[in-house]
């Protein structure tokens, strides 16, 4: 039977760089997916690698380590990975204020940033709409990625390059300790033994510690997406991000007038809802358009309805016109996410004997700061042995 440093249980990013860290400390280790590959959060989002909108109290100190990871690794093989820049467009002068602030802010912090005028928007990005912006900023180090492909295109190079075992279609149905080792076993009955083992279990909390889970508060948010049909002769550079990012996002949080920015009663309505609007074009020239929250407590998740919500999708969609003229507004996709999320938009940690750790609950800042935040763990995990 072979024996492992590291098994990690979920090839999602959280697990993925769980793995990528460990490898690269010259451990040996197994990465476990139950389904044939992975389809969760990791590859139902944007592809947005956006440190700018992390809390500065933590995270975007990971979303700026994960930059330097992601550019390392996109050297070395292609992941999909496109050093293109974001912008952020206020639509009134209170987002404008805010955007002022963040610069400063973000200029602090020795982060390239610029702000724009209204006229340097509509003339740096195609199709924006003059009415709409009041002016804007950039942060030209940010990265964007193909997410259906990337986390599939890292998991080949951490094979390859650098000797991961991979096991998809593989339930993990118990981890435990068993004479100073971890043993992870499959639901046919196939025991795996290592040293330690990480669990990166998305929001699967049914299957391993459900007793831990059941009192850890976590959430479980519900996203709806859509995707246009390509869009010919035309193109977006960047990850774009809008007014209700700018309410929404955590690093404007940071701002002096943030408590006292004012809303209608359409902005009560996109709250309700956790609206709030992104783009992204992916290289097939469609446009992702999005997204939505929905949140309920992991112990009440049939709350969130299976189904999406048409008057949700009508409510985005409405918004996403006021701020861009495209050739059309055929959509060709839509979907929902979920992820695990701590009320405290932290991350949910617990570990059992110096073995067993679990991290998940990351939330929606996964694609931006796993990475960083996994190097850190990694290190701790391994620091006493």
């Amino acid at each position: 039977m072979k024996k492992y440093d590291l098994i990690v249980v979920g090839a999602g990013n959280l697990g993925v760089f769980h793995a990528y860290h460990a490898l690269k400390m010259g451990k040996k280790v197994l990465l476990l997916e139950r389904d044939s590959a992975p389809n969760e959060a990791t590859v139902r989002n944007f592809g947005q690698i956006v440190p700018s909108g992390q809390s500065l109290n933590g995270w975007f100190d990971y979303g700026r380590e994960s930059l330097k990871i992601y550019n390392e690794i996109q050297k070395k093989t292609d992941i999909s990975i496109r050093k293109n820049g974001s912008y952020y467009f206020a639509s009134d002068e209170d987002e404008l204020l805010l955007l002022y602030e963040a610069a400063y802010l973000f200029a602090e912090r020795d982060y390239k940033v610029k702000l724009l005028s209204s006229n340097e928007c509509v003339k740096n990005v195609e199709g924006l709409k003059k009415k709409y912006v009041k002016g804007g900023i950039y942060f030209p180090k940010e990265l964007s990625t193909e997410p259906r492909l990337m986390i599939h295109l890292i998991i080949n190079y951490l094979i390859k390059s650098l000797g991961l075992e991979y096991l998809n279609n593989t339930n993990i149905i118990g981890v435990d300790i068993v004479k100073n080792l971890v043993q992870a076993t499959t639901s046919n009955q196939i025991k795996i033994l290592a040293e330690k083992a990480v669990i990166c279990n998305g929001y699967d909390f049914k299957t391993l510690f459900p007793e831990i889970f059941s009192k850890s508060e976590m959430q479980i948010c519900k996203l709806q997406m859509m995707q246009t049909h390509p869009q010919r002769k035309f193109e977006i550079t960047g990850n774009i991000l809008t007014g209700l990012s700018i309410r929404r996002y955590d690093s404007f949080k940071s701002c002096k007038s943030y408590p006292f920015i004012k809303k209608t009663e359409l902005h009560d309505l996109y709250d309700n809802y956790g609206i709030h609007i992104l783009f992204k074009q992916a290289i097939d020239g469609s446009i992702i358009i999005g997204d939505s929250h929905e949140y309920t407590d992991i112990n009440n998740n049939s709350s969130l309805d299976f189904g999406n919500s048409l008057s949700i999708n009508e409510l985005i969609l409405d918004e996403a016109k006021k701020i861009f003229n495209f050739p059309h507004w055929i959509i060709s996709n839509y979907w929902s996410g979920y992820y695990a999320k701590t009320k405290d938009d932290n991350v949910f940690e617990y570990s059992l004997d110096n073995k067993i750790f679990i991290s998940t609950g990351i939330g929606g800042k996964g694609m931006t700061t796993a990475p960083g935040y996994t190097m850190k763990n990694i290190q701790k995990m391994f620091e006493t042995t």
